[in-house]
């Protein structure tokens, strides 16, 4: 596939991870042109700096990686992330309150979506589809769909499994065809990212963006 790097958001979200991690991070989107790279909320205003006029989207984390935070503090999460330069929020979404049976869910995400839309910010939403069954995967596509999100992401890559392939199917049959899908978790080689991108994701998510883009070159 050409210009599988334009589908690729490379990603540092280790705890130990080090300035130089961020730095080495922005050279490698800059060579590749890779849509995005996705940091840790505390390495944003750096980023912000070092990707400088590159066309380079910038995503953050809220909530990472359990999602059971207050409403509360993802919004300020959120509010600070943008104000420190994010263009992008892939917030971890509350699986504890989806598990009870409550409305909070969509309340939370409509708080967000809005809070994002309003500073014309992208919101992702993380449903951790290794934790939830085929019917709830719907229902959570449903839920995110309503609360107005702009994509849906599988996983957070810390969970026991990440993407899978039937998932991916399954949210895109349930999404309408404005909400995006990322697919996270595990995506190491090319084969795996077309596969997940004929699936249906818009987005791939993963630490392994370069060796990606090198095997897509080699096969072409």
């Amino acid at each position: 596939m050409k210009n599988i790097q334009r589908f690729i958001e490379q990603t540092v979200l280790k705890p130990q991870t080090i300035d130089a991690d961020i730095d080495k991070l922005i050279i490698e989107a800059k060579e590749h042109g890779f849509v995005g790279i996705c940091v840790p909320p505390f390495w944003v205003k750096k980023a912000r700096r070092e990707i400088g006029d590159a066309n380079i989207q910038l995503v953050t984390v809220v909530g990472f990686p359990l999602g059971y935070n207050m409403t509360e503090t993802k919004v300020f999460e959120t509010e600070q992330s943008i104000k420190n330069g994010a263009d992008e929020i892939d917030v971890v979404w509350s699986t504890t309150s989806f598990k009870t049976g409550m409305n909070w869910p969509k309340i939370e995400l409509a708080k967000l979506a809005s809070l994002c839309h309003e500073h014309e910010k992208i919101l992702k939403v993380i449903i951790e589809t290794a934790y939830l069954s085929d019917e709830e995967i719907i229902d959570a596509c449903k839920i995110c769909a309503d609360a107005g999100v702009d994509y849906v992401k599988t996983s957070t890559g810390f969970a026991a499994d990440g993407a899978q392939i039937r998932h991916i199917k399954l949210m895109r049959e349930n999404l309408p065809s404005n909400v995006g899908i990322k697919a996270s978790g595990g995506i190491k080689s090319y084969a795996q990212a077309i596969a997940m991108i004929e699936a249906g994701a818009d987005r791939i998510g993963t630490s392994s963006g370069v060796e990606i883009v090198k095997e897509a070159q080699s096969n072409n």
